[in-house]
C-alpha cells in the first residue's frame, strides 16, 4: 500500500513528459503495477488485499472526449481438474457422473469500472474471458452442452462460496481519466503458484490496450518446508506422517489409561 502511494505521484509526473513522435500511436497505452509481486503464506496468513493500479498514457497527452473504462483480472494457477457429481443411491451418497476440465483456474477475480455487459459485447467478453460466465475451461472428450454447463455452474458456485472466484463491477476507481486503482481480496485458502494480473483498457466496446504483471503466491516458513518435503521426498514424508500418527495415538491412549 505504501509502495502504491509512492508510485502514484511518479505516474502523474510521467503523464507530463513529452512522448517522441515515433512512439505516438493512435491508441493509448497502459502502465500497470501491483502493490506486491509476491505473497507469502504462513501459518498466520488470513488473506490479503492486492492493489492493482497504474496510469493510462494517451497519445499527445490529450484526453479523449469519450470515457474509457478499466477492467482488471487476477487469475491463476491454471491446470486440469476432475469434477464429480454425487447422487443418492439407496440412501447413500455416491459419485456418479464426472468430467475433466483442462484449463480451470484455481483463483479468478475480476473488477471493473462498470459492469462488463455495458463495456463489451458477448463475443469480445468471451475472447478475452472477461467474467466468470466467459471462462474457457476446455473439457476433455465429448460432453453434452447441458452437462458441461451444469458442472461449470456447480464449480463456479462452489469457488464463489470459498472466495476463490470473485466478481465486482465497481471495483475500479479512475481518477482524472488517467489514474486507476482496484483492490482484489486474496483469501487464506488461495492455491500457490504464478498468477497473472491483467489490465484492459476499453472504449466504445473495443479493447484498446492490454498489460499484465506476474504475481507469485508461495508458502513460507514451516509450511514451505512441509510442502517441499511432500513434493520431493513423498515416500519418506508418508512414512514420517504414519509414524507420527501412530506415536501420537499411542501417547494419547497411554495418557487416558493413566487417568
Amino acid at each position: 500500500m505504501r509502495r502504491a502511494r509512492a508510485l502514484l505521484p511518479w505516474l502523474a509526473a510521467l503523464l507530463l513528459l513529452p512522448v517522441p513522435a515515433a512512439a505516438q500511436g493512435s491508441d493509448p497505452r497502459l502502465v500497470p503495477d501491483v502493490s506486491s509481486r509476491a505473497i507469502e503464506i504462513q501459518y498466520s496468513f488470513t488473506g490479503e488485499e492486492l492493489l492493482l493500479f497504474g496510469a493510462i498514457l494517451y497519445p499527445g497527452q490529450r484526453l479523449p472526449d469519450d470515457r474509457a473504462d478499466i477492467v482488471v483480472v487476477l487469475k491463476g494457477p491454471v491446470g486440469p481438474i476432475i469434477l464429480r457429481e454425487k447422487q443418492r443411491v439407496a440412501g447413500i451418497w455416491v459419485n456418479a457422473a464426472s468430467i475433466r476440465l483442462r484449463t480451470s483456474p484455481g483463483f479468478y477475480a475480476i473488477g471493473s469500472s462498470r459492469p462488463i455487459d455495458e463495456l463489451v459485447d458477448e463475443r469480445t467478453a468471451a475472447i478475452f474471458e472477461l467474467g466468470l460466465s466467459n471462462l474457457s475451461m476446455s473439457p476433455t472428450g465429448f460432453s453434452e452442452a447441458k452437462t458441461l454447463a451444469r458442472f461449470e455452474t456447480g464449480l463456479i458456485d462452489l469457488y464463489r462460496r470459498m472466495g476463490l472466484f470473485y466478481e465486482n463491477p465497481a471495483a475500479v476507481e479512475i481518477s482524472e481519466g488517467v489514474l486507476y486503482r482496484a483492490r482484489i481480496p486474496v483469501p487464506a485458502r488461495v492455491p500457490v503458484g504464478t498468477y497473472r494480473a491483467e489490465t484492459y483498457l476499453i472504449s466504445r466496446g473495443r479493447v484498446l490496450a492490454v498489460a499484465s504483471r506476474d504475481v507469485q503466491i508461495r508458502k513460507a516458513g514451516f509450511e514451505r518446508f512441509v510442502a517441499l518435503a511432500a513434493e520431493r521426498h513423498g515416500f519418506l514424508y508418508g512414512l514420517t506422517a504414519v509414524a507420527l500418527s501412530l506415536m501420537l495415538g499411542y501417547s494419547a491412549s497411554a495418557l487416558f489409561r493413566r487417568r
